[in-house]
């Protein structure tokens, strides 16, 4: 028998459909749409299925904090306002990036099936969440997808610097496959996420060496510092100059020109970004699809992906009982465990969960 110690301590799991529903139930009390929940409750819920747990159930935390803020409308009015045949850009009218995120995602697709290749933008947006779940749509629909998004604010700092300047600014891409699985890469362009600490702070454990520094350039090592402002800094990818931060540190740069300068949002080192403007983050996103048909013969692009997956797959491992995988990989594994063994929501967690509910008049599920 559980004791009452225990059933507050313990790690528990709940079937994908009970996580997906309490996900519904919250962003409905929060304010959002019926056709606006079912969108974003299936993103949201994509995440924790492939154990990307920072984007899924955990940022109900974040987006209830944004509401309280004041940084986020939960009802927004979304907005084609530029089209081309090749391009287009929405306006996410403040909300959460979900919706304007598969709505450019699907039409890109469709420009790109028609014309080749097609790039949308978003700006006015929110958090879009996993950025890998719009490269994904597109590589199963048959295309090279690509997305990335800059970020609320200064999570980073530049190689060399001591302030936080950049955000993430996560980058993805997906190739489709014949005989393999979609190869899926889904990175932030920083050493770790930022919802990694927020996992070590929900959970009260110590951030290890080396994910974020402190306003000297020192390791910061508690979460619970972390959220007290910009003098605290994420690494780039890479860690250090000497293990070349300084690629990360450009990725991430990149994803920021592309997501800022071609949807008119606010670049993340504006001042006043992701405060100024009240009921909005005013963050932009960046879709690009590519269809290899335009290129090569169908099939051909497809086989090559799958040769070089085969190669990598061949390479001779370090430790035999640990082989080499490709991007996607230990996520594909993840979603066919907890598609049995459920998503795994620990108690810090739960308890925010529960409160956030109760404010917002939403069922609770997770007893």
């Amino acid at each position: 028998m559980t004791s009452a110690t225990e059933s507050v301590t313990e790690i528990r799991r709940y079937p994908i459909s009970t996580v997906r529903t309490q996900i519904a139930n919250v962003l409905s009390g929060l304010g959002m749409p019926a056709d606006q929940v079912s969108i974003t409750a299936d993103a949201m819920v994509d995440a924790d299925a492939c154990g990307i747990d920072t984007h899924g159930i955990s940022l109900l935390v974040t987006y209830d904090d944004r509401c309280t803020a004041g940084t986020l409308t939960m009802n927004p009015s979304i907005e084609l306002v530029h089209e081309t045949a090749v391009s287009a850009v929405f306006d996410a009218g403040g909300g959460l990036g979900y919706v304007p995120g598969v709505a450019a995602t699907e039409l890109a697709i469709a420009k790109a099936l028609e014309i080749g290749m097609a790039g949308v933008a978003v700006r006015n947006s929110n958090h879009f969440g996993a950025a890998g779940y719009y490269t994904r749509m597109m590589a199963a629909a048959g295309l090279i997808g690509m997305s990335g998004t800059n970020g609320a604010g200064g999570r980073a700092a530049p190689t060399r610097g001591k302030e936080a300047k950049l955000s993430t600014n996560p980058l993805a891409f997906a190739a489709p496959t014949r005989r393999n699985p979609t190869f899926h890469l889904d990175m932030a362009t920083t050493t770790i996420a930022a919802g990694k600490i927020r996992v070590k702070a929900n959970e009260h454990e110590p951030i290890p060496v080396g994910w974020v520094n402190d306003e000297n350039g020192a390791p910061l090592t508690d979460p619970t510092l972390y959220d007290l402002g910009s003098r605290f800094a994420l690494t780039p990818l890479g860690g250090t100059e000497e293990g070349s931060s300084f690629k990360g540190y450009g990725l991430s740069a990149m994803v920021e020109i592309l997501s800022v300068g071609l949807s008119g949002a606010s670049l993340v080192t504006s001042e006043g970004h992701g405060t100024r403007t009240p009921g909005t983050m005013d963050i932009g996103h960046f879709f690009l699809a590519i269809n290899p048909r335009s290129f090569r013969a169908e099939g051909d692009f497809e086989d090559d992906v799958d040769s070089l997956i085969d190669d990598l797959h061949a390479t001779a491992p370090v430790d035999p009982g640990r082989p080499v995988l490709v991007a996607g990989e230990r996520e594909d594994a993840i979603r066919r465990e907890r598609a049995v063994t459920g998503v795994p929501v620990p108690p810090g967690l739960r308890e925010k969960i529960r409160e956030i509910a109760s404010r917002a008049g939403a069922p609770f599920l997770l007893d």
